[in-house]
């Protein structure tokens, strides 16, 4: 009943036409504040999810690091008792360490990463060559698989790969302020690969053996071991974590990037907090609104309140007129924004500047629970909005009642 009221008095013609026009101004400005968050909140949850996946394909689901140090020591025992842990799918070993990348009068500091021939089956780096080979070597001929960034900080080409590049390495086994500090050796370059600028400018991947050669490993000595798992990440990282004991630290895909995953929250959400400001802005056009109407329904109001009408049923009138405007507004702008963002992913309508991301679009992904966000914000605000002016009409009431 109280829609019914607040439909007709949308409808109704007015005395004056300033309160039809501040109406239909507020329904827009709420139209397009919702078409702006719902679309703004998209495209940042396009580019979290680019981000999030291109640091899926680099990191491993679980990963066995040493909670003390650079390396550890695991056992043939330990081994098979990870490979048998249930929900391993795949294990690789790995050593790493930061090296200089030598060619010619051009170098680079990397972090040099030594695996094994199961690590490109955890995670999905091989997939994002773009120049080259992912090839490895052995311990006598080895070969570099280089970060994009890395690539052209040395000026290599990895097409051309018999021009060697120097590979410098601490020796674990200089004596302090020896001559023979570094250890050295001439490598090749396979392939480049282009995932994101963290990675690409910092990682440059050879086999196993050849990096425990040159950082002078114990056979059974490791830096990480990195594992692909059926998907339950939380249930093997705590069955490998109490079979290995504290001296080991088990870290799942999020936990390895807990503080960018915890900054993109707090981004979203502070976009969320600024954006809303705008459906605040348009609170003000809609307490115009409802306030002249209410000077406009006065005749009215005492028609319902010899009716019997209570003063808290005049105000449930207005707080209704205020939904009814609020709600028109957040609808047409939530079908305005899934419009605008189901044409930029069908048809990519806008571009990104320049050609050094990885993709040239800007990503959109619709999420549910951003709309009802969004919906449940414009009617919390339409409330507080239309809370004013509806009590004023429900005072008016009250005060026609002692009359």
């Amino acid at each position: 009943m109280n829609f019914l009221f607040a439909w007709r008095y949308f409808k109704s013609k007015k005395s004056t036409n300033a309160i039809n026009i501040i109406a239909w101004i507020s329904v827009t400005a709420i139209a397009v504040g919702c078409a702006a968050l719902i679309v703004i909140l998209s495209v940042f949850n396009g580019f979290e999810s680019l981000v999030k996946g291109l640091y899926a394909d680099f990191y491993t689901d679980v990963r066995i690091a040493p909670a003390a140090g650079k390396t550890f020591h695991l056992s043939n025992t330990q081994l098979q008792q990870i490979k048998q842990t249930p929900g391993v799918v795949i294990m690789s070993l790995v050593a790493e360490e930061k090296a200089l990348l030598v060619n010619d009068e051009y170098q680079a500091i990397v972090v040099i990463k030594g695996v094994d021939d199961q690590y490109a089956q955890t995670n999905r780096v091989n997939a994002h060559i773009r120049r080259g080979k992912y090839q490895l070597g052995d311990v006598i001929t080895p070969q570099l698989v280089l970060g994009a960034g890395i690539e052209n900080a040395v000026g290599a080409d990895v097409e051309r790969g018999f021009y060697p590049l120097t590979l410098y390495t601490p020796n674990k086994k200089a004596s302090f302020g020896s001559a023979a500090g570094l250890n050295a050796y001439q490598v090749t370059a396979a392939g480049t690969f282009l995932i994101q600028q963290d990675f690409d400018n910092k990682y440059a991947f050879t086999n196993l053996a050849f990096l425990r050669y040159m950082l002078n490993m114990d056979p059974d000595e490791y830096s990480a071991v990195e594992i692909k798992t059926n998907g339950k990440d939380a249930s093997v990282k705590e069955a490998l974590q109490a079979q290995l004991g504290k001296q080991f630290l088990v870290q799942t895909r999020y936990e390895q990037n807990k503080s960018l995953y915890a900054v993109m929250q707090m981004e979203k959400w502070v976009i969320y907090a600024i954006l809303s400001l705008i459906l605040l802005v348009a609170a003000f056009n809609m307490v115009g609104a409802l306030t002249m109407l209410v000077l406009e329904k006065q005749k009215d109001i005492a028609v319902l309140q010899a009716m019997g009408a209570r003063p808290k049923k005049i105000r449930s009138i207005f707080l209704a007129e205020g939904l009814l405007l609020a709600g028109m507004g957040g609808a047409a702008g939530l079908l305005l924004a899934g419009a605008v963002c189901w044409a930029q992913v069908r048809f990519k309508l806008l571009k990104l500047g320049g050609d050094t991301f990885i993709i040239d679009y800007y990503p959109v992904k619709l999420v549910a629970s951003d709309f009802l966000l969004v919906a449940a914000t414009v009617m919390l605000i339409a409330i507080l909005a239309a809370w004013v002016p509806a009590s004023k009409a429900a005072k008016k009431a009250f005060a026609l009642k002692l009359q």
